[in-house]
């Protein structure tokens, strides 16, 4: 790497598609456990609480959260390259976990440990993408980070479930989710380049503009939770958006499979319906780009109105080809506000402390794993799942609307908003 790194995803193309390979990794290493680990509480375990269900969502949540905001830190301080390569070794024990599990509680850690990885590695390639790509491609590179990772959950959840149908729920399945890590920590130590070097570049220039948004580069960590998380009404907006959207996800996790094998389909077809949803993540290649051509805060509205609508929807319908069609409504609303809340926080950010500030909202949205995890199986036990799907979905359209009447526009060209303390 030169000593003055020039930004851009063509002029740092190798580096840019091993980072794809890499969230792509990360991807899969979810969605080897989103589909097959709620069947198994029923199947293996005999958990019938969705509460309890839910439990191991909970826990990976807040743990991702906690490690969403560390990393960042870390990130900053030591470079990004070790602190990657440390989530891929937190992800190490995660297939042994699964295979020889004897009880639910052993499940539940090592979803403890799936936290820490996606907190970690997905923090860090997400982080390096948009160094490497520069400012005028930032939500692009959002777009791409995401698109990849959710393509990989999608895959990942769709394998699994063809496995577990042919041979059953374990221990094959985690034979590929073995290799997954393995190969994914490989490159991380022996192919994946620093990328802090092109953070200092960007904030070389961003001090000849005079500062720019983000305010000052000296902001203590604290300063930094402070204003990302309630010193600004539009990161706040941001930050509670992610929050409640991570509502979605949840459902999508231990909601969806729970709800389709009740209403008869085997687990191969489940594999389809909740792939369908993170496939349609995919559409984030170009909702990012969208974002950095029209703005951040029209595809957020949007987006949230339309994954609340297919939400909702999976309850109103029946049959395979119908529940894979909302599966890719909510889905294509999800990819329409998730890389363009990324890049509201990124805006923000000063080029020095990003990664921090990007670990603050990301802290805030991956809480709402743990939230929503426990909200949708208290509302399931008490009422029905049904009911759950229009809470969470009712949830979305409030989310939404608050975006509408609180978040300004941060896009550095078309945006009116001005962080707390710029100049």
């Amino acid at each position: 790497m030169t000593s003055q790194p020039v930004q851009g995803i063509r002029a740092n193309w190798k580096q840019f598609a091993l980072q794809l390979v890499t969230v792509f990794a990360v991807g899969l290493v979810m969605g080897a456990e989103r589909n097959v680990v709620p069947i198994m509480g029923e199947e293996i375990f005999g958990v019938e609480s969705l509460v309890v269900i839910g439990s191991f969502v909970a826990s990976f949540g807040v743990v991702k959260a906690a490690l969403n905001l560390y990393a960042g830190k870390w990130a900053d301080a030591y470079g990004r390259k070790p602190v990657l390569i440390a989530g891929w070794v937190s992800a190490l024990p995660i297939p042994v976990l699964l295979i020889y599990a004897p009880s639910w509680g052993w499940v539940a850690v090592g979803n403890v440990l799936l936290g820490v990885n996606q907190g970690i590695a997905w923090s860090m390639s997400m982080i390096a993408k948009i160094e490497l790509a520069g400012p005028s491609e930032r939500g692009l590179a959002a777009g791409l980070d995401e698109a990849f990772g959710y393509s990989g959950v999608a895959l990942g959840a769709w394998l699994t479930g063809v496995i577990a149908s042919g041979y059953g729920l374990r221990p094959e399945p985690f034979y590929f989710l073995a290799l997954v890590i393995l190969v994914a920590f490989l490159i991380a130590v022996f192919f994946i380049r620093e990328t802090l070097p092109f953070a200092r570049v960007e904030a070389g220039s961003h001090a000849k503009r005079g500062g720019g948004e983000g305010g000052d580069a000296g902001l203590s960590f604290g300063a930094i939770v402070r204003r990302a998380t309630y010193g600004d009404r539009t990161l706040f907006a941001a930050a509670q958006a992610g929050h409640v959207e991570n509502f979605v996800d949840t459902l999508v996790w231990i909601g969806f499979p729970l709800f389709l094998i009740g209403q008869g389909l085997n687990v191969a077809e489940v594999g389809v319906v909740v792939g369908a949803h993170s496939g349609a993540y995919f559409l984030q290649v170009f909702t990012g780009r969208l974002g950095d051509r029209v703005g951040r805060k029209p595809p957020i509205v949007v987006g949230f109105f339309l994954a609340g609508l297919g939400v909702v929807g999976m309850v109103w319908v029946e049959g395979l080809a119908w529940w894979v069609v909302l599966s890719v409504v909510s889905g294509v609303g999800m990819a329409l506000h998730y890389p363009n809340l990324i890049a509201v926080a990124s805006d923000a950010s000063h080029p020095l402390w990003r990664s921090t500030g990007l670990g603050v909202y990301r802290m805030w949205r991956d809480l709402g794993y743990a939230v929503g995890a426990v909200f949708i199986g208290v509302v399931a036990d008490v009422f029905s799942l049904v009911v759950a799907f229009y809470a969470v979905g009712g949830l979305m359209f409030v989310s939404g609307l608050f975006v509408v009447v609180a978040m300004e526009e941060t896009h550095p060209r078309l945006g009116t908003h001005e962080s707390v303390g710029s100049k």
